[in-house]
C-alpha cells in the first residue's frame, strides 16, 4: 500500500520507487516480519495520505530505519599472493626525534565522517519520534501477555538507541557520560587500610553492581593476601558487615534518586502539581 501510493506522487523522480525496494529487499527477515516495522509503515502510510507534499521526507525516514536493519554480509579473505624476496638495502634507524610514524599506543581512534554521524543522529530522531509514539498508545489486557506489547517494543527501540547512541559518542570522539546520578562514582573510606577501600570502591562501581555480604568479604580476603595485611578472620568479616551496609545503603540511595530524575515519559513532562483537574 505504501509503495502503490508513493509511486503516483513521485512520478517525477522514477528512481526513488525502486530505491526504496532496494532497501526492503536488503533489510534482515527478522525485521520485515516485525511489529517494529509493521508500525512505522502504519505512520508513514498515514502521514503520506494527510500531507501528500512530504512524501519523500517519509520515504527518507524509512528507508532510515530500513538501512539500520540491513543484512552485513561479510565479504571472503582473499590469500595475499606470495611476495618474492628480494634484498632491499638497509634503513637507517629511526631518529627518537623523528615524527614520521606515530607511536601506536598514544594514537586516537579514527573520527566518524560527517555523513555517519548525521545518519546516527537522524536514526535517533527516527527512535525517539517511534517512542513517543508507543507511549501514547492505549495499553490493553489482552496485550500485557504479547511478545510484541508496547512495551517491550518501547523497550527494545531503547537498548538500540543506547548503542546508537555510545556509536555516536565513539564517532565523535567525546564520552559517552550524561550526567545522570547513577554514573556518579562512590569513594569509600571505610576502613583504615587504604589498599581495602581501593578494591571495595572499584568493586562497587563497576556497570551493574549491587554486591552482597559474600562478595565484600572476598575483596577484603584479596586485599588482604596481595597486600599482606595480615587481618584476622574475625577482623575481616567484620569489616566486611560494616562495608555492606555503607555500600548497600548508598547505592540503593543513588538507585532511587536515578529512579526519581528519570522516571516518567514525554506525556508528563509538562505537568505541574496544582495544574490537573484531579488537584480541584
Amino acid at each position: 500500500q505504501f509503495l502503490e501510493l508513493c509511486t503516483h506522487l513521485t512520478e517525477e523522480h522514477p528512481e526513488v520507487i525502486p530505491f526504496l525496494s532496494g532497501r526492503h529487499q536488503k533489510a534482515s527477515p527478522d525485521f520485515l516480519a516485525s511489529a517494529e516495522l509493521r508500525n512505522v509503515l502504519s505512520r508513514c502510510l498515514s502521514r503520506v495520505r494527510t500531507r501528500r507534499n512530504k512524501v519523500y521526507v517519509y520515504i527518507n525516514e524509512l528507508c532510515t530505519v530500513l538501512k539500520a536493519h540491513t543484512l552485513r554480509r561479510k565479504l571472503p579473505l582473499a590469500s595475499a599472493p606470495p611476495v618474492a624476496a628480494s634484498p632491499s638495502p638497509p634503513q637507517p634507524p629511526a631518529s627518537p626525534q623523528s615524527p614520521a610514524s606515530p607511536v601506536a599506543g598514544s594514537s586516537r581512534p579514527p573520527s566518524g565522517s560527517k555523513r555517519q554521524i548525521r545518519y546516527l543522529e537522524n536514526l535517533l530522531r527516527v527512535y525517539m519520534g517511534e517512542i513517543r509514539r508507543l507511549q501514547e498508545r492505549e495499553l490493553d489486557l489482552a496485550e500485557l501477555d504479547s511478545e510484541d506489547s508496547t512495551y517491550l517494543q518501547e523497550s527494545r527501540l531503547k537498548r538500540k538507541m543506547m548503542r546508537i547512541f555510545e556509536r555516536l559518542c565513539q564517532l565523535k570522539q567525546c564520552s559517552s557520560l550524561t550526567g545522570r546520578v547513577i554514573e556518579q562514582r562512590i569513594q569509600y573510606r571505610g576502613t583504615r587500610y587504604p589498599e581495602v577501600n581501593r578494591r571495595i570502591e572499584r568493586f562497587i562501581n563497576r556497570p551493574e553492581a549491587f554486591p552482597d555480604y559474600t562478595d565484600i568479604l572476598k575483596v577484603i580476603q584479596k586485599a588482604s593476601a596481595r597486600h599482606s595485611l595480615g587481618l584476622a578472620r574475625r577482623q575481616m568479616e567484620s569489616m566486611a558487615q560494616d562495608a555492606f551496609r555503607e555500600v548497600g545503603n548508598r547505592l540503593q540511595e543513588r538507585r532511587h534518586l536515578d529512579l526519581v530524575y528519570n522516571f516518567g515519559s514525554h506525556l508528563t513532562d509538562q505537568y505541574r502539581p496544582g495544574e490537573g483537574a484531579a488537584e480541584l
